[in-house]
């Protein structure tokens, strides 16, 4: 089998009718041999009009978007894989324009660019031109390197040696922006076409907003470089240096101090959330080791991190045994140090919070050691 064609449907049967006949006298052209595969979980005649069209129907078991393309791939037999919304709203017409590249061996996933084609008026909402589509894929591209212009297109074709490759799990409507980071990550040779876009058959089941944060949730989730280790270090710096000029240049900004520790102690957290999720996606085979990952999953990084701990903890204890011997000398009275309080409270706190962090890195790490 040299194609195959995975359509999702719900409740398409006006829709299917009109496209699976134009899909199929395409690939008659190509001369290619070719299956075409309905993911259905429709409550209409959709999978009964699909079969008598030639298509083979399987009744998806799960729900979503990427749980139907799922449940098509693995049923798949073709040596290259075509994506498409069965609505209308992409061109039978361009399926070859699609496949030549991967024909040619030029590239292992085309995606189809709306944006660069023809697209009828109303075809896509305003806000998904402008804002919604072009703001995700620059994000996409910023965080993953795609190098794309329409991320969220549906019409797509894949070599099906890499999409082995790709470790796809979402079910949702968000598969679309993990299949092209997960190419991204594994290197694959990413193909643009220009192809035509229309108006769909029928009612959309899209929803702009759910739909939109649901795409941008997992590229936030699969970087935790921007999630939590930019923050969290811009915070750490900028709390230290609103503590050392205050405590040492502006005594009596007591409130500046009090947020600098603030900044310090939740940059701290918020650091060391980034480590663990980087060195759990080293770990599970997610992402590749850096310089950051390499250094947190050495075997002694338990030791270190106690040690370092351990001696802040000491540190912000002996003064702050200091502090007490002095309030008590007079008599449990009035105390001014404000600023001491703060350094102590800052240096204990971050202590236990290496400590900690030390142990629950490590855990990872059981079984190299």
């Amino acid at each position: 089998m040299d194609v195959s064609v995975v359509l999702p449907t719900m409740n398409e049967e006006e829709a299917i009718q009109t496209v699976l006949p134009r899909i199929k006298a395409v690939l008659d052209r190509t001369g290619l041999r070719y299956e075409i595969i309905v993911v259905d979980r429709s409550t209409d005649k959709t999978p009964q009009i699909a079969r008598e069209l030639g298509a083979v129907v399987i009744r998806q078991r799960g729900r979503g978007y990427g749980d139907a393309y799922l449940e098509g791939f693995r049923a798949a037999r073709g040596r290259f894989i075509l994506m498409m919304d069965p609505d209308g709203s992409y061109d039978p017409e361009d399926i070859p324009a699609l496949l030549e590249p991967l024909l040619k061996d030029e590239a292992d996933l085309v995606m189809g660019n709306r944006l660069k084609g023809e697209m009828d008026e109303g075809a896509m909402p305003w806000l998904h031109r402008k804002i919604g589509n072009p703001l995700l894929t620059w994000i996409l591209n910023f965080f993953f390197k795609a190098g794309i212009s329409d991320a969220h297109c549906g019409m797509r074709a894949i070599r099906r040696d890499a999409l082995e490759k790709l470790p796809l799990k979402c079910r949702g409507m968000e598969f679309a922006s993990e299949m092209v980071i997960e190419a991204a990550k594994h290197g694959l040779r990413i193909k643009e076409v220009p192809i035509r876009y229309h108006r769909r058959i029928g009612e959309s089941k899209l929803s702009s907003f759910r739909d939109g944060w649901r795409h941008l949730r997992l590229m936030l989730l699969y970087s935790p470089t921007y999630l939590f280790f930019l923050p969290g270090l811009f915070l750490l710096l900028l709390g230290l240096f609103l503590m050392g000029y205050t405590y040492f240049f502006e005594p009596i900004r007591l409130h500046t101090l009090i947020l600098g520790s603030l900044l310090v102690i939740s940059g701290t957290q918020i650091l060391g959330f980034g480590v663990s999720a980087k060195v759990y996606a080293v770990k599970e085979g997610f992402e590749r080791p850096d310089r950051i990952t390499r250094f947190f999953m050495r075997y002694s990084i338990l030791e270190e991190g106690l040690l370092l701990g351990g001696l802040m903890f000491l540190i912000g204890l002996a003064l702050g045994l200091k502090l007490f011997l002095q309030w008590r000398a007079t008599g449990y009275g009035a105390l001014f140090h404000i600023r001491e309080a703060v350094l102590i409270l800052t240096l204990i706190t971050l202590g236990l919070q290496v400590i900690f962090f030390s142990f629950f890195i490590s855990v990872y790490m059981l079984k190299e050691g």
